[in-house]
């Protein structure tokens, strides 16, 4: 399932379509979101680098870590670090967000990394103005990445949580939608506490992502319950979870999946559910089975029940008498609709409704519709 979310920001978005979009959720109760990130992000960059991705570079907005944690972050993953500069740009929102720094310092070098950090570090102190933001990342990958005809490039977001401490949701609403509709970006991906924020601010966020990833806690978390910070709670933490997502087709459908995952030293690890975990939602299923085919026994015997209104005649036509003599019947039949004279004590002949008004007032009856003249 992590998979085929990394395949779908692999293969990017197609003319005139918006970039597909990542939503990755975490709570206190689940706090993995940022491995999942890293994840999803490590892959991104290996597609990238091995020509397999539709976009040929990656911006990343670093506001929750330095931009020297990612570049020993890729190369622990194996990635080729010394030629990123070629594939990959760091806006550092992290360092000086605000600018404080870079103004007391007068100046100076504001932050302290090595050569191979600055050469992809782009240091950015007004996080808080979304349309220089923009700006700047459009600048960063049209400028850093080097490809023949349109060169499409990835956005990533380590934390909206951070951007929205200096920002409004429609103002950061904006400027991802804004990401979304250029054509230059080929996907984008973000991460989100959504326990920090109110339900709308969630809202905003799915609504504007084509695939939402939830990370779930299969136990009690154990910061709710502790009572001292001693190490018996990091040794009972669970480090496992369920990762739950829900992807927009192109054709409208909506594809549920979940898998399990489990946070190692090493990073993140998805795997299937579990088959006990299988046998118990298959038990919390009502057994209701629906055979909507039917035998040739079954079909005979349809056939044959009477309806209600096959109930008289006998198989032949029915004719229901309304209470009025047609045309064609009172031209031929010239007798009295009621025959039954004295003498005649048979019983046999034909009955007539007839009908008294009650007063000069009211009027006759017709065959015309009185609600014709309305205008409906």
């Amino acid at each position: 399932m992590a998979e085929s979310i990394c395949r779908a920001l692999r293969d990017g978005a197609l003319q005139g379509e918006l970039a597909p979009a990542l939503t990755i959720k975490d709570n206190i109760n689940s706090p993995f979101g940022f491995h999942a990130f890293s994840h999803v992000l490590t892959q991104l960059s290996s597609n990238i680098l091995a020509g397999k991705s539709q976009s040929r570079g990656l911006v990343l907005l670093s506001f929750s870590r330095s931009p020297a944690y990612y570049v020993q972050l890729l190369k622990k993953r194996g990635l080729d670090v010394g030629s990123s500069a070629k594939w990959i740009q760091i806006l550092d929102c992290y360092t000086d967000p605000l600018g404080w720094k870079q103004r007391f310092m007068e100046g100076e070098n504001v932050s302290n990394v090595d050569q191979e950090v600055s050469n992809l570090s782009h240091l950015c102190t007004n996080v808080g103005d979304m349309d220089k933001l923009f700006s700047s990342i459009i600048a960063l990958g049209k400028a850093g990445f080097v490809g023949e005809g349109t060169v499409r490039f990835c956005v990533a977001v380590d934390s909206v949580t951070n951007m929205l401490r200096h920002s409004s949701i429609s103002a950061l609403a904006g400027l991802l939608s804004s990401l979304r509709s250029n054509d230059s970006v080929s996907s984008t991906l973000w991460l989100v506490h959504e326990d920090l924020h109110e339900e709308k601010v969630i809202a905003a966020f799915e609504y504007m992502s084509s695939i939402v990833a939830t990370l779930e806690a299969l136990t009690p978390s154990p910061y709710v319950s502790r009572s001292n910070m001693d190490n018996s709670y990091l040794e009972h933490r669970s480090t496992k979870g369920r990762f739950h997502v829900r992807m927009k087709r192109r054709n409208g459908r909506v594809r549920v999946i979940s898998e399990d995952f489990n946070v190692e030293q090493s990073g993140i690890k998805f795997t299937s559910i579990s088959s006990e975990d299988a046998v118990i939602n298959q038990s919390l299923i009502p057994k209701v089975q629906f055979n909507l085919q039917l035998s040739e026994k079954e079909r005979n015997d349809r056939a044959r029940v009477v309806l209600p209104f096959e109930h008289q005649g006998t198989g032949k036509p029915i004719q229901i008498y309304d209470g009025r003599r047609s045309f064609s019947e009172s031209k031929d039949d010239n007798t009295p609709l009621m025959t039954n004279e004295k003498g005649n004590d048979d019983g046999s002949g034909k009955g007539e409704i007839v009908y008294f008004r009650d007063s000069d007032d009211e009027m006759p009856d017709s065959d015309e519709d009185p609600d014709d003249d309305l205008d409906i």
